[in-house]
């Protein structure tokens, strides 16, 4: 992150990989909307509008939550699969935000027993 330059790149992307969840918590449109709400105060973002939090999926190997929160910098997203407890979140922002305050949240909202994150520079010259 000591790297970061605004003028360098466009932004930053964290992507978060969770496993075994806390099957409730996944499961829970109203646990959806507090975590994006406490991720964006977090890593000290400003929401724009309301959050889109669906479930869905016919096929129980994909069944779940979908969910995206605009921030004036870009999105949080995620992507939540109930039959085996895991999920997949990503920030991109322009703003600069701490990674590892990302994947620690993520960990303990959910309860996961297992995480791992990348983060990725977009738009970088060489």
């Amino acid at each position: 992150m000591k790297n970061f330059d605004g003028r360098a790149c466009w932004g930053i992307l964290t992507s978060v990989d969770l496993q075994e969840c806390d099957g409730d918590i996944i499961r829970s449109g109203d646990k959806m909307r507090q975590f994006l709400k406490e991720l964006v105060q977090r890593i000290d973002m400003r929401s724009f509008g309301e959050p889109i939090i669906v479930r869905f999926g016919d096929n129980p190997a994909v069944t779940g939550f979908s969910i995206v929160q605009l921030i004036e910098t870009s999105c949080i997203s995620g992507h939540f699969a109930e039959n085996d407890n895991s999920a997949y979140i990503d920030v991109f922002s322009c703003k600069e935000f701490d990674p590892v305050v990302v994947n620690d949240f993520c960990k303990e909202f959910f309860r996961a027993k297992k995480s791992k994150y990348t983060t990725l520079f977009r738009g970088v010259s060489e």
